[in-house]
């Protein structure tokens, strides 16, 4: 760890992430806090947690019970005292490159109040993708009180941004949690359900087109534009189940919109 830290609170939702999450902390070891939120680990994470704060990692734990994800990534975000906010997931890390240039992201001038960070996959069967694969920046590095996540966001959450933003130039975010196919499909229905579920709570009814489109589209955007041909057949199954979560989501939303509207149609012991 560095003598001098960067005023970055780094901030993490967890749960039962004991295997991934040693590494997410020490890719952290330049900021000057590291906001912990753990909602109910029994796999050791907590003591692990333990562990890295008495090495000296500049951890604050706190245990709260799982209220969603944008609730408790808002949650963390709250807990933050440095003049920037950096959101990583327990699986994720900052390779060097990222780490390089934090330094220089904190000291954007006035009115930049937030960061788009890039972001590289890994695969099952694989490893990390190509460079050159174009998985897609979002915005994970915000002025402490510029930025908020909708908390009536079930999925998919977001941090809203007040004043302007910039996709820093170097250095990427490592997901470094590849999933065989059969926990894949799970998580992708678990993210569909929610999904659904979110756009029936907006008023959303079932979108033909989207129903029938989607899907394909949602395969030639990742296979195609995000360039994960180059993966060989492990690009070609991470494509095919985003197509899939695709798929679930719209048909979740037309049977939940159906069965809402037309119960003698819903079979509930099905």
């Amino acid at each position: 760890m560095t003598g001098s830290r960067l005023p970055v609170s780094a901030y993490v939702i967890c749960c039962d992430e004991v295997a991934w999450l040693g590494g997410c902390i020490e890719s952290l070891s330049d900021c000057a806090e590291i906001i912990i939120v753990d909602s109910g680990s029994t796999d050791g994470t907590l003591a692990l947690i333990e562990d890295y704060i008495g090495k000296g990692y500049p951890i604050r734990l706190f245990e709260r019970p799982w209220p969603g994800y944008a609730a408790q990534k808002q949650f963390a975000l709250d807990q933050c005292s440095q003049p920037w906010c950096l959101s990583l997931d327990a699986d994720e890390r900052l390779d060097e490159a990222l780490r390089e240039e934090l330094g220089r992201l904190v000291t954007a001038s006035a009115g930049v109040n937030a960061w788009r960070l890039d972001f590289r996959l890994s695969l099952y069967a694989y490893g990390y993708v190509p460079e050159a694969v174009r998985y897609g920046a979002s915005v994970r590095l915000t002025r402490r009180g510029f930025a908020a996540y909708a908390t009536d966001t079930l999925v998919h959450e977001s941090l809203f941004v007040e004043g302007e933003f910039r996709t820093a130039p170097r250095g990427k975010i490592l997901h470094a949690r590849a999933l065989p196919l059969e926990e894949q499909i799970v998580k992708e229905k678990t993210y569909a359900n929610l999904k659904a579920k979110q756009l029936l709570r907006k008023g959303k009814s079932p979108r033909f087109f989207r129903l029938v489109f989607n899907p394909p589209l949602y395969f030639l955007k990742l296979y195609l534009a995000k360039r994960f041909f180059l993966c060989g057949w492990p690009g070609f199954i991470h494509a095919a189940t985003g197509a899939a979560y695709a798929f679930m989501a719209e048909a979740m939303l037309y049977q939940k919109y159906r069965a809402a509207r037309r119960p003698d149609t819903f079979d509930p012991g099905s």
